[in-house]
């Protein structure tokens, strides 16, 4: 495999692991932030929805499950970023994982199935070497990165909530991207579900969201991909989403939802300063740069996907 499109060992784990220590939460609300991507005005627009939360008599958890870092291809920009997101409860996205510890052949870390360009990989590949030199004069971070989890699982609400990056066989699968639910991978949810005992996975990776309910067994269990927390995911919409799970609803109009089980699964767009974010993007990745060819379109213009294309009802 090249770089980019290779999964190393390290990345990997079997579902029935995932659970077997579970950690119960004491909030009422679960934010589980995907693909901040070194935004800092998401991260603030993040915080200030934590806050209205509260304001509300909701007690807030902020979890990141990784790719917080990526566009901060700056000194100042990756201390920041990463002291504000390891102040909370934190695991590794791919990202992360190669700014801490390096893989040999590993490039981005993506694990980029075939149905990716071949030119997103490169550029991806060109990225973390930049953001891994950053990285390299920033030991004392490497160190902090070095110690996370690869994924969580939560007792909230009574149920397993089980907060991964990519799937429940690697950090950097693609088993829960949007394009996996649209060509049909039931069996294989209904396979992570027993074997892990989650009620409600949740996943970012892939960068497209995806909100899927469905049976397994006797029981209604939920898959959430928040896409990306720091740039766009739907259609002529610049937001970023985040996933919310929470034991009442949303104080903001989210973009998809459900109820299940005493619990409001929720994608919550993040309303950033885009006007703020863009000029210092383009000063750090200029016309032509690799970050700029793959995702200044992007996170100007949203994707191709509507708010119903992120929904997927199903029963197993």
């Amino acid at each position: 495999m090249s770089e980019g499109r290779s999964c190393p060992l390290a990345y990997r784990y079997s579902a029935e692991s995932l659970c077997e220590d579970p950690r119960t939460v004491s909030e009422d609300v679960l934010y589980i932030i995907g693909g901040l991507y070194g935004n800092p005005w998401a991260l603030d627009e993040i915080e200030q929805m934590a806050l209205a939360e509260e304001r509300q008599g909701h007690r807030v958890k902020l979890v990141f499950n990784g790719d917080f870092n990526w566009f901060n291809a700056s000194d100042r920009l990756f201390r920041t970023i990463n002291n504000r997101v390891l102040d909370h409860t934190v695991s590794l996205g791919n990202v992360d994982f190669e700014l801490a510890n390096p893989s040999a052949g590993a490039g981005c870390g993506c694990a980029y199935p075939d149905f990716v360009d071949q030119g997103v990989v490169e550029r991806s590949n060109l990225i973390m070497e930049r953001l891994q030199g950053i990285a390299g004069e920033h030991p004392d971070i490497q160190r902090r990165l070095s110690l996370l989890p690869r994924y969580r699982c939560l007792i909230f609400g009574g149920l397993k909530v089980l907060v991964v990056h990519g799937d429940l066989e690697s950090l950097a699968g693609w088993g829960l991207a949007h394009e996996a639910f649209v060509e049909g991978n039931d069996g294989k949810l209904s396979q992570w579900f027993l074997a892990s005992g989650a009620d409600v996975i949740a996943s970012t990776h892939t960068c497209l969201p995806v909100l899927w309910s469905g049976l397994v067994g006797e029981q209604n269990r939920v898959v959430v991909n928040n896409g990306s927390a720091g740039m766009g995911n739907l259609q002529s919409d610049p937001r970023g989403l985040i996933t919310r799970i929470g034991l009442s609803s949303p104080v903001i109009e989210p973009v998809a939802g459900i109820e299940r089980h005493g619990l409001h699964v929720s994608l919550l767009p993040v309303s950033y300063a885009l006007e703020a974010w863009l000029p210092e993007f383009d000063r750090l990745w200029p016309v032509g740069s690799p970050a700029a060819v793959s995702y200044r379109n992007r996170i100007l213009k949203g994707t191709s996907l509507s708010a119903d294309d992120v929904i997927f009802p199903s029963l197993i």
